[in-house]
């Protein structure tokens, strides 16, 4: 069993001896500026813990740890285009460095090379592997155009909100964790566990984020806050708003959504008014503890050693501790 600092420095290892400099370098250097830009590379963390849990071979999980990020990258680079995020982690997103039909070729070849890296998994567990990565890849999509979708919509609800940052962004966790398990060859209904972990810190994860763009450390957080608020994204924390509004609150609420001419800080302030008038910030942190209840519950049940399990409990610990 591998301490979490140890299976940090793995994944730490892979991507610096792992090269992304192919011709043409007008592809090639926009993926090798987004993984150089490192981020806590979670979803590979995930691959080799759910590997460890069970006493699989590290090294066999190569293939998938290289896959999910690479997959979790791509879909930065087309996210970032559609929401105009202008930075991540601190540095210029990639249309905005180079362009927009560079970001979405560079997007799809890291989708490829995840595909590519996954096919080399051992041939007794590449079936059920590639399938729920191309499942879950399917999935996030899907999330991605419930989100797209729900900007336009004036009548989300607050489960619809939920399910469709399930599919966005927990699903890849999950898949992460169980992906490692099932390169240990764990049985189906404990790498079925696993994945049901991931997602519900994958749902803690996504809601702490909500929170952060609106009350989050700029330097600290990576991008700018207030970005969800300026596009006009039904997050749980507008939902829960409306839920809860007073009349005059919902008619503040809907004059810095329908008015354009509104200047950014100016809507940002005022809507974070309305957010602190209603508790929103300690709402939302309530829903994050719901879902990482869940997931220390499903955690002990797993039928693998204690030691394994305690890791687990301290990533997803380590994992939102991020700073307001």
């Amino acid at each position: 069993m591998h301490s979490i600092t140890e299976l940090q420095a793995i994944v730490k290892r892979t991507f610096e001896e792992e090269t992304f400099s192919f011709e043409p370098t007008g592809l090639y250097d926009p993926i090798s500026y987004t993984l150089g830009a490192g981020g806590k590379r979670i979803r590979p963390l995930m691959v080799l813990l759910g590997c460890d849990l069970f006493n699989g071979e590290l090294s066999q999980a190569r293939p998938a740890l290289l896959a999910t990020e690479l997959f979790h990258n791509f879909t930065l680079l087309h996210d970032d285009i559609m929401d105009q995020a202008p930075l991540r982690r601190g540095r210029e997103t990639v249309f905005k460095k180079w362009n927009t039909s560079i970001a979405i070729l560079s997007g799809d070849t890291m989708f490829a090379m995840a595909c590519e890296h996954l096919s080399t998994l051992p041939q007794e567990v590449l079936p059920e592997a590639l399938a729920l990565f191309t499942q879950t890849a399917r999935r996030v999509c899907e999330g991605q155009q419930y989100d797209v979708d729900f900007e336009t919509r004036q009548n989300v609800s607050i489960r619809e909100y939920l399910e469709m940052i399930r599919m966005k962004t927990a699903v890849l966790l999950g898949c992460s964790l169980k992906l490692g398990a099932l390169i240990a060859r764990a049985p189906a209904a404990e790498a079925e566990k696993a994945w049901a972990f991931g997602e519900n810190i994958g749902m803690a994860f996504q809601l702490q984020d909500d929170l952060l763009d609106i009350f989050g450390n700029e330097k600290k957080f990576g991008k700018e806050t207030g970005g969800d608020i300026i596009a006009g994204k039904k997050t749980f924390l507008l939902l829960k708003a409306y839920e809860l509004a007073s009349p005059e609150e919902k008619a503040e609420l809907d004059s810095c959504f329908s008015h354009a001419s509104i200047p950014a800080n100016e809507k940002i302030a005022r809507v974070r008014r309305v957010y602190d008038a209603l508790n929103i910030r300690q709402i939302t942190q309530s829903e994050i503890g719901i879902h990482y209840s869940r997931a220390l519950e499903l955690c002990t049940s797993i039928r693998a050693d204690e030691t394994g399990k305690n890791l687990l409990k301290t990533f997803a610990d380590e994992m939102l501790k991020r700073d307001f």
